[in-house]
């Protein structure tokens, strides 16, 4: 198996815990914690991950003149990324949130244009366009029972800031993971990362009642920490190391799908001939975007 399907492979797991986390995070928040609160919980537990088995990867040391490239993956990957997302998801609905963040690969793709120098070629184009329109699809029928949003217009702008947010981590991460084992760099970028949150979530972390929280609840909490953070960062770092940016980022378009399967798995939604052909077209945006071009099978075969 090539390292490009391995790389394939590990950008769908991303997905798949990217899309269930919608709904997760938003049964923890804000019933046992605040927004804010839970992000420092999350950059922490993070942190410590990754320093624990920083061992397992070689003993690097980071060059002074990197550390502002690592500064600013932590800004819009830690910081200005999840502070936006969670208030964002808490103030609007899960399948909103998932599908606003489809604006991501389109904002990768001009990033790239103007500061990679990575042609876009057509195919690649209608590949973004067509998975975006199958994002809209679902967005546009698929209302379904969704959760009572408190602040939806303010929710879902910051959870567009969040997309934005994460394309510019995409762009500036890409030399960082070429360098330096993803073990050795992630660990201070969430080093970083967490000083940064930790001023916005501080007060929230100590209005926390632990001895109220039940079971599920430290399982959820868990899950966001270990899966669609811990998890997700090592397999996207993979990803990105052998993947395009443009390639990675496409991979968002399954998180409205994954996250219409969830709802309808929690009873709060239903399928229909709708969402299952917006299923197939999202499928087809991906396929697109990532086939090979004619001058990359040459490389695979040479």
């Amino acid at each position: 198996m090539s390292k490009r399907t391995l790389a394939l492979i590990a950008a769908s797991f991303v997905a798949i815990f990217y899309g269930a986390n919608f709904t997760i995070a938003k049964d923890v928040m804000p019933h046992y914690i605040q927004p804010f609160g839970f992000i420092v919980l999350r950059v922490l537990g993070t942190m410590l991950l990754f320093w624990a088995i920083s061992f397992l990867g070689p003993k690097e040391k980071i060059a002074p003149k990197d550390f502002k490239r690592i500064t600013a993956a932590a800004f819009f990957g830690v910081a200005l990324n999840m502070l936006a997302f969670f208030e964002g998801l808490n103030l609007t609905t899960p399948i909103s949130a998932s599908v606003l963040m489809i604006t991501a690969p389109i904002i990768v793709l001009i990033l790239s244009v103007i500061f990679l120098k990575e042609k876009a070629s057509i195919i690649k184009i209608i590949g973004v366009l067509t998975g975006l329109s199958g994002a809209l699809l679902i967005i546009l029928y698929g209302k379904g029972n969704s959760l009572t949003a408190s602040n939806p217009t303010l929710g879902n702008f910051l959870v567009f800031v969040n997309a934005a947010s994460y394309a510019c981590y995409i762009i500036v991460v890409k030399k960082i993971t070429q360098k330096y084992h993803p073990f050795t760099f992630m660990k201070w970028m969430y080093t970083i990362g967490f000083f940064m949150v930790l001023p916005f979530g501080y007060e929230q972390i100590t209005q926390m009642q632990p001895a109220h929280i039940p079971l599920d609840g430290y399982l959820k909490i868990g899950y966001v920490i270990l899966f669609a953070t811990f998890g997700t960062y090592v397999l996207n770092i993979f990803a990105i190391r052998e993947l395009k940016p443009t390639t990675v980022a496409v991979f968002i378009y399954l998180q409205p799908l994954l996250a219409s399967i969830f709802a309808i798995a929690l009873g709060s939604d239903h399928l229909d001939s709708i969402k299952i052909v917006a299923a197939i077209i999202i499928f087809t945006g991906v396929y697109l975007v990532t086939k090979p071009t004619a001058q990359n099978k040459k490389k695979i075969n040479s």
